[in-house]
C-alpha cells in the first residue's frame, strides 16, 4: 500500500490490512488510508511500545482523519516464560505456537477487536515492524479467509523482504536486527513461510478462537471483514 510514509504496507484479505509502526505515517498518508476505506486501526504492540520518535513526522491532531486507534497486545510484555524462549520480543515463526498457547486470551482479543470494528470499515493491523506480530496475525486472518500455504507462507516472506529493504535504506533499529542480503535472506524466508503456514494449520484458527472464548457471532463477523475480496496475494 502506498500510503505517504507507511512502512511494509500490505493487504492481508478482504477489508483487512497490515503495516509497521503507524508513528511512520505522514499526515497526507492517514488521509490516503481513511479514503481506502481504513477506519480502525489495532495495534499490536505493547502500550509502552506506541510513542514518536524524533525521527516521525509531526501529525497534528486536527489533522488526522476519523480513524480509531485500539489497542490489542498479543503477548503480555516481559513475561518470562515467552521472553526465556523469544528474548526481549517475537522475531522468529517457529515461536509463534508459544505465542499461542502462552496468551490465548491476547490472540482473541485481536480478533474481537476485528470483528468489533468491522461494521465500521475496513480494519488496519500493526505492530513494530510489520514482520512477525502482525505476521502471525495476518496468517490466521488468511487462514480464515481460506488462503493456500503457499499464500501463507508468501504473506510472511514479502513482509520480511519490506522491513529488510527499510534496514538497508535506513539502518535497523538495534543491535538485534541487521539489513541481510539476498543470498542470505532468501533461504532463511523459504523456510519461515512454509513455518507460519505449517503454524496455521496446526492451530486451526477458527476451532482455537472459539475454544478460548471468541463468540460465534464474532467470528462471523471476522469472517465477513476478511474473506470479502477478490485477491488475497497482493496490494488492492
Amino acid at each position: 500500500m502506498n500510503w505517504d510514509g507507511a512502512v511494509n504496507a500490505w493487504h492481508i484479505s478482504g477489508g483487512i490490512y497490515r503495516m509497521g509502526r503507524r508513528e511512520w505515517l505522514t499526515a497526507s498518508g492517514w488521509r490516503q488510508m481513511f479514503d481506502d476505506g481504513v477506519r480502525t486501526v489495532v495495534d499490536l504492540r505493547n502500550a509502552a511500545e506506541g510513542r514518536r520518535r524524533d525521527t516521525d513526522p509531526v501529525v497534528p491532531d486536527t489533522s488526522m482523519p476519523d480513524i480509531d486507534v485500539v489497542q490489542a497486545p498479543t503477548e503480555e510484555a516481559g513475561d518470562p516464560r515467552f521472553t526465556a524462549i523469544t528474548g526481549p520480543y517475537l522475531n522468529d515463526p517457529g515461536h509463534y505456537a508459544v505465542n499461542a498457547r502462552l496468551f490465548p486470551e491476547k490472540l482473541v482479543g485481536v480478533f474481537r477487536a476485528i470483528a468489533h470494528a468491522a461494521p465500521k470499515g475496513d480494519v488496519l493491523l500493526h505492530c513494530a515492524a510489520g514482520r512477525d506480530r502482525s505476521g502471525m496475525v495476518a496468517a490466521m486472518v488468511q487462514d480464515l479467509a481460506g488462503d493456500s500455504d503457499e499464500a501463507i507462507a508468501e504473506g510472511y516472506r514479502r513482509a520480511a523482504r519490506g522491513i529488510n529493504e527499510r534496514y538497508r535504506t535506513h539502518g535497523p533499529p538495534h543491535s538485534r536486527e541487521r539489513y541481510l542480503a539476498a543470498g542470505e535472506l532468501e533461504p532463511l524466508l523459504e523456510q519461515r513461510g512454509l513455518t507460519v503456514a505449517r503454524f496455521v494449520r496446526d492451530l486451526d484458527t477458527r476451532h482455537y478462537l472459539l475454544a478460548n472464548g471468541l463468540t460465534a457471532v464474532e467470528l462471523e463477523a471476522v469472517l465477513a471483514c476478511c474473506q470479502d475480496s477478490v485477491d488475497t496475494m497482493g496490494p488492492v
